[in-house]
């Protein structure tokens, strides 16, 4: 691995050419990942956390991340939504191990201290002392060591939380298209959860928003979407960013054009057929022209359309050079059973083996491993020229250096 990756901050020095080239080590630095941690995922974001669906009555929570931090998504007996730490405020330790259950209390196993499901202090095990010795002091409050309480807000289904309090809504920080591509998904109807995926991904998890944002392979990587016409070059295209670069979705409208040969591809070396073709079939549901809509909210989330198929992945960080993708396909709770089958054949499109996802996958593992060996030379965006904005088309890079000229300005870079 180059030295630079192990380097101090403050010798690491972006590059003159500004956001058409962005530094390798910001993939594989220990330093550099140790300050997103502190300023993007613990500073000013709405951290996606999972759905009103996975917690629907009393007592329900689900085990959850915001970045690397664990996290404890409740709902309490007056139905409110809580998150907090998953860090227990006596000596720190990671108390919540299930990822879903109902309780009415947690306990920390190693002391024994009790929290409700509010995140509040509600028992200390010899509090008093024993026999009157020890104990804690006389002026001991429960009140005052709770679990480390977040900032939540719960959006058309989606639970959003926060280490800032003051944090905008949740619609101000999408702003006003990608809150329209998130609300076409989750648009106040009542959310079904068809099940869970996750894997570890060896990257930097950059790379995951970066590969939603980046229109320039999609034609080229995936052989799947050009052979079946699911996506193609010549497909109408836009990649919209929001005004300061943090979130983008790509949408796209199937082609009917046979410019584009599956023949031409030159990854495709066999020919593919479908055993089922009902796997690519578009049941039209939404109200809105684009047939696919792959979204990233900052830092963590993606929201996916494609198709008939629907669903949310959650980021989760486990240093410079690995994440874990946390994978949940819905569907609605009034779909007929014959959509609900269809999105659960279709989900095999996506998830970690997909006939799509699965290529994304091994393509960022080929890029962190070449990162790592040679981090002293930068990452080319040149496609498209200089632009960060919004584009209409599929052949630029703009949003990318859109991102980072945002993440460049939060790192202080």
């Amino acid at each position: 691995m180059s030295e630079l990756a192990n380097a101090p901050l403050e010798e690491l020095i972006w590059p003159r050419n500004g956001v058409n080239r962005v530094p390798a080590w910001v993939y594989t630095s220990q330093e550099i990942y140790d300050r997103e941690v502190e300023r993007i995922f613990h500073g000013a974001t709405w951290n996606y956390v999972g759905l009103d669906a996975e917690i629907p009555d009393p007592g329900d929570y689900r085990r959850s991340h915001i970045g690397p931090t664990a996290v404890i998504v409740t709902r309490d007996t007056d139905g409110s939504v809580h998150v907090f730490q998953n860090r227990c405020a006596h000596r720190g330790a990671e108390f919540c191990r299930p990822a879903f259950g109902n309780t009415n209390a947690f306990i920390c196993p190693y002391h024994q201290w009790t929290y409700n499901l509010r995140g509040e202090l509600a028992g200390v095990p010899f509090r008093r002392g024993l026999k009157g010795k020890g104990g804690m002091p006389a002026d001991f409050q429960t009140a005052e060591h709770p679990l480390t309480p977040l900032k939540v807000q719960v959006l058309n289904g989606a639970i959003f939380a926060s280490f800032d309090q003051q944090m905008e809504s949740v619609e101000a920080y999408l702003g006003p298209d990608n809150l329209k591509t998130f609300t076409t998904i989750f648009d106040g109807r009542k959310i079904q959860v068809l099940g869970h995926y996750r894997n570890r991904m060896i990257g930097n998890w950059k790379l995951y928003p970066e590969n939603i944002k980046d229109t320039y392979h999609g034609s080229l990587l995936h052989s799947f979407l050009v052979t079946f016409g699911l996506h193609r070059a010549d497909s109408e295209t836009v990649m919209v960013v929001d005004k300061l670069g943090r979130h983008g979705f790509l949408a796209a409208r199937r082609s009917t054009s046979n410019t584009a040969k599956p023949t031409e591809v030159d990854t495709l070396h066999a020919p593919l057929k479908l055993a089922d073709p009902r796997i690519v079939e578009l049941k039209p549901e939404f109200d809105s022209s684009w047939t696919v809509a792959m979204q990233a909210v900052w830092p963590g989330l993606i929201t996916q359309r494609q198709s008939n198929t629907l669903g949310v992945r959650q980021i989760v960080p486990k240093g410079p050079n690995e994440f874990d993708l946390y994978w949940t396909m819905i569907g609605y709770a009034d779909d007929t059973p014959e959509m609900r089958a269809h999105r659960i054949r279709q989900g095999n499109l996506m998830g970690p083996a997909g006939f799509i996802g699965a290529e994304d996958g091994e393509a960022l593992e080929y890029v962190q491993e070449g990162l790592r060996q040679r981090s002293d030379r930068p990452v080319v965006i040149d496609l498209g020229g200089n632009d960060t904005g919004t584009v209409d088309h599929a052949v630029s890079e703009a949003a990318i250096r859109g991102m980072y000229k945002y993440y460049r300005e939060v790192m202080g870079l």
